[in-house]
């Protein structure tokens, strides 16, 4: 992966990601889809070398993360990763970020995995993560969902011990509230040997902004990264959607069974995504891009996750990290938000200051 033959290389912009020393591009890969069909939240079939094509050009073009997960196609993914970067030189490899806690059983693929952050399960995991991947440490090791039993002092200070063995490199969270990571932080003050908390992972776009009231401002008062999910919505906010994609979806893509992608909010939906389209004409952009560039004006986030299935789908986002949305973006864009009734949460982003910041 040479520079001669990475022509195209883009000199993304990067963010520190909470206290732990890394500095990520704006825009990392998320590996989500590429876990494939068969199994409870299954994107539907999906071709493996489409797959590792989608990492190996993304990271060709200067992305340094991608965000994968143990349960995406029950270690599926995870073995996508860990092909893709084979490879690569170790000097050119991105980070790598995934989770743990949500267990699954291989012999019952459609039933919902089960949330478990006990100490043990966290170590399994970690151990078979880093199998799969084919690494000899997690740069960013995340706790998929609160599991709502365990003592978050005693799933924190495993993750304290997994960093003090040199397997994970530093430790987040996904899908926390602000009480869930109040308890954490607590925790961790208590004692004082716990690793500071360094990323929340939470869903936010144009559509579903409720994260900017509470979560992302905890996180910047914490100095606590925010590395975004979903934010093009799962695909809504891009152009190749429409009622009659959905309608054709596969039986195991689990978008046909939430409700943005049901009526009455589909059409609102895309909408909203149709009423884009003259703010991306005055930026080159495509609607994906000015989706993740939205995201990325709000203080306090430091990365957007964005999905792909393929390299054509990457090349449909990869420049979102270079736009800056101007004031009147953004006051253009929360107009448009309350007169679609897209979504709910807050609607003005932060300045194009903060955004170039």
């Amino acid at each position: 992966m040479s520079e001669k033959n990475n022509p195209q290389k883009i000199a993304f912009k990067k963010r520190p990601l909470g206290k732990s020393g890394m500095e990520i591009t704006t825009v990392g890969l998320g590996t989500w889809a590429i876990g494939g069909g068969g199994w409870s939240f299954g994107w539907g079939p999906q071709d493996d070398n489409d797959s590792i094509g989608a990492i190996r050009h993304g990271v060709e073009l200067g992305i340094n993360w991608v965000d994968t997960a143990a349960v995406y196609g029950f270690g599926h993914s995870e073995e996508m990763v860990g092909r893709a970067i084979k490879d690569i030189p170790a000097k050119e490899r991105p980070y790598i970020f995934t989770k743990c806690g949500m267990v699954f059983d291989p012999a019952k693929r459609f039933d919902p995995p089960r949330q478990s952050l006990r100490p043990e399960s966290i170590r399994r995991e970690c151990e078979a993560s880093l199998r799969r991947l084919g690494v000899e440490r997690i740069d960013l090791y995340q706790f998929h969902w609160p599991d709502g039993s365990t003592p978050i002092a005693d799933s924190w200070g495993e993750m304290g011990r997994l960093i003090e063995e040199g397997k994970v490199r530093a430790g987040g969270v996904s899908n926390f509230s602000v009480p869930q990571l109040e308890e954490l932080e607590q925790a961790r003050r208590a004692k004082q040997q716990l690793p500071h908390l360094d990323s929340l992972q939470p869903p936010f776009s144009m559509i579903r902004r409720n994260s900017a009231a509470d979560v992302i401002p905890w996180c910047a008062a914490h100095e606590t990264g925010v590395i975004v999910y979903s934010p093009m919505q799962a695909g809504l906010l891009t152009e190749k959607m429409t009622a009659e994609r959905v309608a054709k979806f596969p039986e195991d893509d689990w978008r046909r069974r939430t409700p943005e992608f049901q009526e009455p909010n589909l059409s609102r939906n895309l909408k909203l995504r149709d009423a884009l389209r003259p703010i991306a004409e005055r930026h080159q952009a495509s609607n994906a891009e000015i989706a993740i560039a939205w995201v990325l004006s709000w203080p306090g986030v430091t990365g957007a996750i964005a999905g792909a299935r393929s390299a054509a789908q990457v090349d449909g986002w990869i420049r979102a990290g270079q736009i800056v949305l101007t004031a009147q973006d953004l006051d253009e864009i929360a107009r448009l938000i309350g007169q679609t009734g897209a979504g709910s949460g807050p609607t003005r982003a932060g300045t194009a200051q903060a955004a170039a910041n």
